[in-house]
């Protein structure tokens, strides 16, 4: 229910804040930081809580807490003046002092009692204040729980096996950043228990709920799992993982990384269609991050263009939203890498700018390390750089498959060709539907090129082409790797259409496009395009 204070409604479940009837436009951590105040309002809130809470542990500085509660008064009709509703506790934190009313039960403002027939902001709520009388509610992100696995081997030794594998792949999951994910002993209270889905949504205030089986015969082990949404019911995903039992420890993490890699972009997509359904007018700034990120992976030149005003739409509602900074950042790089930028410098001081901003504010966010490490591998040729930027954002989430494609694209660019094919196999066995396979395909064109495996390139780039038309590398990789190969004429065909797309490409700006490191490889590329027909 939301919650009603002075001449405020906080609409929990929608996300939305109002005064006077009139919704206030605030950044998601304003937002949480609000909620969090208001759920909590019967104790003084640290600051060790808030950053817990708003900022998911990360420590930020006094300014920026001070900043973050300032905005709050300021949404609410407030200020540090007067602390009407938020007040400051020397030395100690804040607290919510304002009378809430939810759902007609007054639960009173400091030193005021509850009236009768209501029970406060929830009956038996947490320390962490997140339950609602129906249980807690929903949070400002993508939420999960991982049951606890049926073993439907016969076999109670295997019980162990089976949670092995939930313990690990909700571990896995805690490292994604944009993700909540119910703690263990929580999930495990279901063990052994016939639950419906919908009902373990309701009461742990998830909305996804991934449940699964271990079945045992012979040597061999079968593990079962799928993806619900717990609002709705609907089944999102299922999948089946096959392995020997010789290794217990290895193949409870081979299933573990393969069941996160295959959700992972499922809960995204149901994130995203979700995203899409609401009112324009209500989209706060995650969700403005959701469908730029839906065009972000379409690759096309329409797309990329829809999608940086919504990534800037969201950095302007949360200004330390690192992974939408990122987002931006790529956008400027995949309009350099197809030859779509319009004013080059500009664009390319641009991108820097915002991969650190997105490096700043996102140095534990796999996400936003890994699209500015690209990017700045690109924009400034920092390969060194861009390559530890993305092997730490691996390390903050293994399971997260852009960080091992891109980090593949800058080994290849490096000279690295083996290590870049490994990250980009990687990358596709963690996301075999994943809806930029296109990238990882023709990456893998780009490592055989250089490995001088010219048939595999073209292969490999038939394929990205096959699911991106306008793919420009892609295009570049063909004509090269038919010129270098003896096949002139379909050197020359390939040739007139990357003329088409980019009729200002010349083989003395290949530097300028792509950050070729060893001088071989720049001159393998180069030869290749100008005998395909490229001009000097």
């Amino acid at each position: 229910m939301p919650f009603r204070f002075g001449e405020c409604v906080l609409d929990q479940e929608r996300r939305e804040l109002t005064l006077r009837g009139q919704v206030v436009g605030v950044g998601p951590q304003v937002f949480d930081l609000l909620l969090h105040l208001v759920r909590n309002h019967d104790r003084v809130v640290s600051k060790d809580d808030l950053l817990e809470a708003v900022w998911n542990g990360r420590i930020v500085s006094e300014s920026t807490i001070t900043s973050h509660i300032n905005a709050v008064r300021k949404a609410i009709g407030d200020s540090g003046g007067e602390q009407r509703l938020v007040r400051t506790v020397p030395r100690k934190g804040f607290r919510f002092v304002g009378a809430i009313d939810v759902g007609g039960a007054e639960v009173g403002a400091i030193g005021e009692t509850p009236q009768p027939g209501g029970s406060g902001i929830a009956s038996g709520a947490s320390s962490e204040g997140r339950e609602t009388p129906s249980g807690p509610a929903l949070p400002g992100k993508p939420s999960i729980t991982v049951l606890p696995f049926q073993n439907l081997s016969g076999d109670p030794e295997q019980d162990y096996f089976a949670d092995g594998v939930v313990e690990d792949i909700i571990a896995a999951l805690s490292r994604i950043r944009w993700l909540f994910v119910i703690a263990r002993n929580s999930s495990f209270a279901y063990k052994g228990r016939a639950v419906d889905v919908t009902d373990v949504g309701r009461e742990l205030g998830v909305r996804y709920v991934l449940e699964g089986s271990v079945r045992k015969a012979g040597n061999k082990v079968r593990i079962t799992g799928q993806l619900i949404d717990a609002t709705s019911g609907m089944h999102l995903w299922a999948e089946r993982f096959e392995g020997m039992l010789d290794d217990l420890f290895e193949l409870q993490d081979r299933i573990a990384e393969s069941v996160v890699g295959a959700i992972a972009p499922q809960l995204e997509r149901a994130e995203i269609e979700r995203a899409k359904r609401k009112p324009t007018e209500s989209l706060d700034a995650y969700d403005y991050y959701l469908r730029g990120m839906a065009k972000l992976h379409s690759g096309t030149r329409e797309a990329i263009d829809a999608a940086l005003p919504l990534f800037h739409k969201a950095t302007g509602l949360d200004p330390e939203f690192a992974s939408a900074y990122g987002g931006a950042a790529w956008c400027h790089l995949w309009r350099k890498v197809n030859g779509w930028m319009t004013d080059r410098p500009l664009e390319i001081a641009e991108g820097v700018r915002l991969a650190r901003l997105a490096v700043e504010f996102g140095r534990d966010d796999a996400v936003a390390l890994t699209r500015a490490g690209h990017a700045l591998g690109h924009f400034v040729g920092d390969l060194d750089g861009g390559i530890a930027l993305i092997d730490r954002a691996v390390l903050l989430n293994p399971n997260f498959a852009p960080a091992w494609f891109l980090g593949g694209y800058l080994r290849a660019f490096r000279g690295e060709t083996e290590s870049a094919s490994e990250h980009f196999a990687h990358a596709a066995r963690l996301s075999p539907l994943d809806p930029e396979m296109f990238r990882m395909q023709a990456g893998t064109a780009l490592a055989h090129f250089f490995a001088g495996r010219y048939d595999c390139a073209v292969a490999w780039a038939d394929k990205a082409l096959g699911n991106l038309p306008s793919l420009l590398v892609a295009i570049a990789l063909t004509a090269a790797s038919h010129a270098l190969a003896g096949r002139t004429e379909d050197a020359r065909q390939t040739m007139q259409q990357l003329r088409a797309l980019d009729p200002s490409l010349r083989v003395s700006t290949l530097r300028e496009w792509l950050p070729i490191h060893r001088p071989e490889d720049l001159t393998r590329f180069a030869e290749g395009l100008s005998l395909a027909g490229l001009p000097e």
